[in-house]
Parts: C-alpha cells; sequence; structure tokens
C-alpha cells in the first residue's frame, strides 16, 4: 500500500484527482518511538570487514500529508554519547574529539526541506544533516512498511531507508594507515534507519 497514491477518476467531462480516504486518514504529525526505531551506521574496517553502530537516544517527529507527500517533513534529534559499536573503548573514541567530540557538540541533526514519492511506496526525503558545526544535504531513500493499530490503541507508521555519506565532508577525517596499505576507517558510512512512529492525538 502505498502511503500516497492519487487515483483517477472519470466524469462524463473532466477527468479529477481523488485521494484514497485510508490513505488520507494517515496524515498527521507522529513521534518516533525510540523502543521501536533504531538510527545507525555500517562502516568498512581495515579494509576487510565492517563495524556496526547505532545511537540509542534519539527523538523526532514526521508530520505525513496523505493527500500531498510534498508536504511531508521530518526531523530527528540523535545523541551522540549514545553510540554504541559494542565495544566500550571504540564507543569512547568516537565520541572524543577525534571523532564526533560529543562534549562540545551533542546532537546530530536533520531537518527535512523536501519529500517526494518516488513510485509505490518508497520515497526520498532530502533535508540538512549536521554533524559537529557543519550542515550538508543530504536525500534518503526510505520503504513505507505500512501502517497499524497497535495493541495499546496506538496508529502507527513504519519506515526503513539508507544513504551513503563520505564522513569526511563532516569533518570526521581521522584514520591510520595500514601497514599492507589503504586505512582503517572507510570514508564511506552507511547510515540506516528503521522508524515506527506513533500518531499524535489530534488537539481538542
Amino acid at each position: 500500500m502505498a502511503l500516497f497514491n492519487r487515483r483517477n477518476t472519470a466524469p462524463s467531462t473532466t477527468a479529477t484527482l481523488a485521494v484514497d480516504p485510508a490513505l488520507a486518514a494517515l496524515t498527521g504529525t507522529y513521534t518516533i518511538d525510540p523502543a521501536h526505531s533504531s538510527i545507525g551506521f555500517t562502516v568498512r574496517h581495515a579494509m576487510v570487514t565492517n563495524v556496526r553502530g547505532s545511537f540509542g537516544e534519539h527523538e523526532g517527529t514526521l508530520h505525513l500529508d496523505g493527500s500531498d507527500p510534498s508536504s511531508s517533513s521530518a526531523s530527528i534529534d540523535v545523541r551522540i554519547a549514545s553510540v554504541d559499536t559494542g565495544i566500550a573503548d571504540r564507543d569512547g573514541h568516537l565520541v572524543s574529539g577525534d571523532f564526533f567530540d560529543a562534549e562540545k557538540f551533542p546532537l546530530m541533526t536533520f531537518r527535512s526541506t523536501r519529500a517526494e514519492q518516488l513510485g509505490g511506496d518508497t520515497y526520498r526525503v532530502t533535508g540538512d544533516l549536521t554533524i559537529k558545526d557543519v550542515t550538508r544535504p543530504l536525500s534518503i531513500d526510505l520503504e513505507f512498511h505500512g501502517s497499524a493499530t497497535d495493541v495499546y490503541g496506538n496508529e502507527r507508521v513504519g519506515f526503513e531507508g539508507s544513504a551513503d555519506i563520505l564522513r569526511s565532508d563532516w569533518g570526521l577525517t581521522w584514520n591510520a594507515a595500514l601497514e599492507t596499505g589503504g586505512v582503517m576507517v572507510s570514508d564511506k558510512v552507511r547510515l540506516n534507519l528503521d522508524i515506527s512512529a506513533v500518531k499524535a492525538a489530534p488537539q481538542a
């Protein structure tokens, strides 16, 4: 089921566009549920394997427009100090001045500037990603996994997506040369998002 889907009607004179009521009902503001969402990354280590990590503390909101996808938006804040790669020493290095400098720059943020449907259940959200003191544009391709009402009566939507970035574009340049050639940490990083968001109750 596409989140944003218009269908043609054919009256005798001029064709008009109608919105599927089931999809239009998804319009609203949603709060990202951190307990059922993940924001993480994958990066090549020592040229031979991948290291995966995630950020345990994050929050954000989505505004979905079931009639006009271009009016949808997203805002996400990620607490850098919550990074977890499974090894405490490595996490400590990541939050240090060599990488994120979490004490000085505690948040990584994303603010969308554009949304579009690519086809079917696939969407692209473009916005500004800020890491440390650097803000650069980023496009994230997302797959809409559908909507459901959970056992507590919450209306939920789900998205999954990824984007590749060069960490050096955001000033994350630390590295170490290997004796066999190459470097310890790849410049290319894949960001991974798996989002479950709960619809806010309408205001009285």
